[in-house]
C-alpha cells in the first residue's frame, strides 16, 4: 500500500527539538514511557472486551514484550493489547499533542531548570516522543483490536513522519527504536544490553500489572535461538525461554514496610504522566462487610488544564486487583480532582459502567471515606510539614475551596486547613483561627475583601478606614471567594463580613463624639445627597456619608444582601440572566472635593454645572473598584473638560 509522508506543526517541530535536545535529565525513563503506554493498552483492550462479547480480540495472553539487537542496535517494544486505527495514529501520533503545543512548547523554552520541564512534559502525555532521546529513528507498527488493516508510521524526530496502511500487522502495538551510538558523557546507555534493560524495567515498571518479557539475549547476540555446538550430535536449535522481568505485584496490596518510597512514587508516575515526585502518598485500607483499598497520591504541583472543562479528574477503579476504568469520577467530588491514584474494591460488578457508579451505594460510600482521608492528610500536613502544605495551598488551594460550596460534610474541616492572604502580614497567609484570635476587642466580625490581585484590594478606597484603624481584613482574590463567603456566612460564630457591604460601624473610644459628629454631618450634607440621589438615579439607590473613607472622596458599596458585581458577571457567563442592581454612593464628607461640592451646591441656585461633577464623582468610586464607567467616552470628556477649566 502508498505511504504518504507528514511534516510536522511547526510548534510540534520546535517542540521535539526541545525535548530531544535539553529537556530530560535522566535519559532511561523512555522505556518507562513506553511500557506505560503498553500497559495502558492492555488495559484498556481487556475493559473492552470483557463490555463487548462481539469483539474479535485475542486476550488469553496480554503480555509486553521486549527485544533487542545488539548487531541492528535496536529494542523493540511490543504489546498486544488495544492498538490504533489509521486515523488514531494520525492524530494522536502525528500531531504530539492534541492541545496547547504553542503555549507548551513558549513554557518549555522559558524553563529554568530540568526539573521544571521535566514537569512540564507530564502535563501533555507526549512521553512517547522521549524515545528520540536515545533513538535516531522510531517505527510503530500497530493494528487496533478488531479492525483487519494495520498503520506504519515512522519518523527520524525530524521535520517529517510517513503513515503507511499495511496488511500484516498484529493485533497491538510494536515499538522500534534504532539506537544513536552510545555516549556516556551524553548518558546515552547501551540499551541493547539485558542488564540495561533488565535494571530500567526493575527500577521503573516492577509494579506493572502485565507480564513485561524478555528473551535473553544469546552469545553473539542472537536472541532468536543458540545452537549447542558443544554436543555434535544436537541438531536442534534450542530456543531460549521469555523471562518475565516484573514482580507485577499491586503495591497497593503489599504492606506498607515491604514498598518503598520510591515505589509508590513511580507508580505515581505511571498513572499521572507526571515526572514530579508527589506531594503526599495517601494510603488506605477499609475491612468489614465492603472491603477495597486505596493508594491516592497529591500532586506536587497543578497541572495547566486543572480549570478547563474538559480536565479528567477521578482515579484508576480496580475489581479485585482488574483494572475496570481510568478517571472514575464517582470516587472523589470535583474540589480534589486534582488527586490521582488507584482503589481497588473487592465486590463490585467486574463490568460496572460510569452511570450504575454514580448511583451504587458502595461507591458514595467510598467516596465519603476517601473524600474524609484526603482532607485529614491536608490537616495533618498543615501541623506536621508546614512547607509541604504552603506548597499544597499554592498549588490547589483555590480548586479546594470550591468544596467550601459543595461539601457541607467537610466544610468544618476544610475551612480549618484554609489558607488565606492578609494585611496582618505581606508574605505569611493566615487561617480564620489565628485571624479569630487576633481580634481586637469589641470586633464582631470577619472582615474581608475580594479582587482581582492582592495589590488591588490594599489600594481600595474600602480599606482605608480599617487600615487607619488597625483592623485586620482577609484579601480574597480567587474567583471561588466571591462565592463561598456567602454560602458559608460564618466562622467560630463569627460573621464573615465584606468591608465592600452594607454600613461599616467600627467603633472606638470615643463612640459618643463620633456619634455626634456624625449626626451634624448628616444635617450639613442632606440636602447635597438629596439632590445627587435624583441626578444619579438610573445608576445608584443611596447617595450617603461614609464611615470607611479616609482618603479618597468617594467610594461604591453594595447593600448587605446584594450581589457583587464580580458575582453579577461571574453569573452572567456563566450564561444566567442577572438583574442588574443599583448600588450605593459613599461621600467622605472630610474630603475637600466634597466639602467643596456641597458649599457649591449651597450657593449656587443653577446647579446645571455641578451634576457633571456629580457624575464625575460617581464614575471616580467606579474606577476605584476595579470597574468601568457606564459612558467611559463621556467620562473622559467630562475629565478633560474639567481639567481645561482647573488650568
Amino acid at each position: 500500500m502508498s505511504t504518504e509522508t507528514f511534516e510536522f506543526q511547526v510548534e510540534a517541530r520546535q517542540l521535539l527539538q526541545l525535548m530531544i535536545h535539553s529537556v530530560y535529565s535522566n535519559k532511561d525513563v523512555f522505556l518507562r514511557e513506553l511500557v506505560s503506554n503498553a500497559s495502558d493498552a492492555l488495559d484498556k483492550l481487556r475493559l473492552a472486551a470483557l463490555r463487548d462479547d462481539a469483539l474479535d480480540a485475542d486476550v488469553s495472553d496480554l503480555h509486553i514484550d521486549l527485544e533487542t539487537d545488539a548487531e541492528a542496535r535496536t529494542l523493540t517494544v511490543r504489546d498486544n493489547g488495544i492498538g490504533m486505527s489509521y486515523e488514531e495514529v494520525g492524530r494522536l501520533i502525528g500531531t504530539i499533542a492534541n492541545s496547547g503545543t504553542a503555549k507548551f512548547a513558549q513554557e518549555l523554552r522559558e524553563a529554568q531548570e530540568e526539573a521544571g520541564a521535566e514537569g512540564l512534559i507530564g502535563q501533555f502525555g507526549v512521553g512517547f516522543y522521549s524515545g528520540f532521546m536515545v533513538a535516531d529513528e522510531m517505527t510503530l507498527l500497530t493494528r487496533r483490536a478488531g479492525e483487519s488493516h494495520g498503520t506504519r508510521w515512522s519518523s527520524r524526530g525530524e521535520g517529517t513522519y510517513t503513515l503507511e496502511r499495511v496488511d500484516d500487522a498484529p493485533q497491538g502495538t510494536t515499538v522500534t527504536l534504532h539506537f544513536k551510538p552510545a555516549d556516556s558523557d551524553d548518558q546515552l546507555h547501551d540499551y541493547t544490553s539485558d542488564w540495561t534493560i533488565k535494571e530500567i524495567v526493575k527500577r521503573y515498571s516492577d509494579f506493572i500489572t502485565w507480564p513485561i518479557r524478555m528473551v535473553p539475549t544469546a552469545p553473539g547476540g542472537d536472541t532468536s535461538k543458540t545452537a549447542d555446538t558443544a554436543d555434535a550430535s544436537e541438531t536442534a536449535d534450542t530456543v531460549p525461554e521469555p523471562e518475565t522481568l516484573n514482580s507485577m505485584k499491586a503495591l497497593w496490596a503489599r504492606p506498607r514496610d515491604e514498598v518503598s518510597d520510591d515505589e509508590y512514587h513511580e507508580l505515581y508516575k505511571h498513572i499521572s504522566h507526571d515526572w514530579r515526585e508527589p506531594l503526599e502518598t495517601v494510603r488506605l485500607q477499609a475491612e468489614g462487610t465492603f472491603e477495597y483499598q486505596a493508594l491516592l497520591f497529591v500532586p506536587s504541583h497543578a497541572p495547566h488544564d486543572l480549570y478547563n472543562q474538559g480536565y479528567k479528574r477521578g482515579v484508576q477503579l480496580y475489581v479485585k486487583r482488574v483494572f475496570i476504568m481510568d478517571d472514575c469520577e464517582a470516587l472523589l467530588p470535583p474540589y480534589l480532582r486534582f488527586v490521582k491514584g488507584v482503589v481497588d474494591a473487592a465486590d463490585l460488578s467486574l463490568n460496572v459502567s460510569r452511570e450504575i457508579l454514580q448511583q451504587d451505594r458502595h461507591i458514595k460510600m467510598m467516596q465519603r471515606r476517601l473524600t474524609k482521608k484526603v482532607v485529614s492528610t491536608v490537616k495533618d500536613m498543615m501541623t506536621a510539614a508546614p512547607d509541604r502544605y504552603a506548597t499544597f495551598w499554592r498549588e490547589f488551594g483555590a480548586v479546594l475551596k470550591e468544596g467550601l460550596l459543595s461539601d457541607s460534610d467537610n466544610r468544618d474541616t476544610l475551612l480549618a486547613v484554609s489558607s488565606f492572604a492578609t494585611t496582618h502580614s505581606e508574605d505569611e497567609p493566615t487561617t480564620l483561627k489565628s485571624y479569630v484570635e487576633r481580634m481586637k476587642d469589641g470586633q464582631d466580625a470577619v472582615y474581608y475583601l475580594t479582587g482581582e490581585s492582592r495589590q488591588s484590594i490594599e489600594n481600595s478606597p474600602h480599606m482605608e478606614a480599617f487600615s487607619a484603624k488597625g483592623i485586620e481584613v482577609l484579601l480574597l482574590t480567587d474567583p471561588v471567594d466571591e462565592v463561598w463567603v456567602d454560602a458559608v456566612g460564618e466562622f467560630d460564630g463569627r460573621p464573615l463580613r465584606s468591608v465592600a457591604k452594607g454600613e461599616v460601624d467600627l467603633g472606638g473610644e470615643d463612640d459618643e463624639k463620633a456619634d455626634g459628629e456624625r449626626e451634624k454631618q448628616g444635617e450639613e450634607y442632606a440636602a447635597l445627597l438629596g439632590w445627587m440621589k435624583e441626578q444619579l438615579a438610573e445608576d445608584v439607590k443611596e447617595v450617603r456619608l461614609s464611615s470607611r473613607l479616609t482618603v479618597s472622596p468617594a467610594c461604591i458599596v453594595s447593600d448587605a444582601h446584594d450581589l457583587t458585581p464580580a458575582l453579577e458577571n461571574m453569573y452572567r457567563a456563566m450564561g444566567q440572566e442577572v438583574p442588574r442592581a443599583l448600588r450605593i454612593l459613599e461621600l467622605n464628607p472630610d474630603h475637600l472635593l466634597v466639602k467643596g461640592l456641597n458649599q457649591a451646591y449651597k450657593e449656587r441656585e443653577d446647579h446645571a454645572g455641578l451634576a457633571d461633577t456629580a457624575e464625575l464623582l460617581h464614575g471616580l468610586a467606579v474606577l476605584a473598584e476595579g470597574g468601568r464607567p457606564k459612558e467611559p467616552g463621556r467620562f473622559v470628556k467630562l475629565v478633560a473638560d474639567h481639567l481645561e477649566r482647573a488650568l
